[in-house]
């Protein structure tokens, strides 16, 4: 058995065509803030797939990772509750989409405020924290720009009792 230095020049080519498909697609993240609870808590680590948007658009329940609209060095996580050209308002509480109620398993507590009225502009998202009452979203820095998205967060790996992939939810009425 002959190794010759063909072998090792591709062996070598496709561990470097491996490692730099997974640094493009691929990111891992840690949970800082309160703001995802109950569903995501400091500490915890998320997989994070930057590729799930190349060929799609994010949709309604997606929990994303993405810079801050007005501190873009901030990396923070969300989710996405109204999509580009969607009417949201929060009233009593509750969200709303297009007037009608959205059902939100996700949220421990409703919100304390309101949101008015709000057309969200094309290329553009209303994301919230699960935690609405101890979360910075879209209620007070606005719409997420879709360029400001990094990707979809696919997995909670750490600590492994946690470890499961994050469901995405539906739009669906009282």
């Amino acid at each position: 058995m002959r190794v010759t230095l063909r072998d090792i020049l591709i062996t070598l080519l496709l561990a470097l065509f491996i490692f730099l498909m997974v640094q493009v697609t691929l990111e891992s993240r840690v949970v800082e803030g309160s703001c995802m609870e109950p569903n995501f808590y400091t500490g915890q680590r998320l997989l994070v797939n930057k590729a799930s948007y190349w060929f799609g658009e994010p949709q309604r329940g997606d929990v994303i990772i993405f810079h801050h609209p007005q501190e873009p060095s901030r990396i923070l996580v969300k989710r996405v509750i109204a999509l580009p050209g969607e009417w949201v308002e929060i009233r009593d509480g509750r969200v709303y989409i297009n007037d009608e109620l959205l059902v939100e398993p996700y949220v421990a507590e409703p919100a304390n405020d309101f949101y008015h009225r709000t057309q969200v502009p094309d290329d553009c998202y209303f994301a919230l924290g699960d935690n609405r009452n101890h979360s910075t979203d879209s209620r007070s820095w606005g719409v997420l720009p879709r360029e400001n998205i990094i990707g979809k967060v696919w997995l909670r790996y750490w600590p492994l009792s946690d470890w499961h992939v994050i469901p995405s939810y539906s739009y669906t009425q009282d």
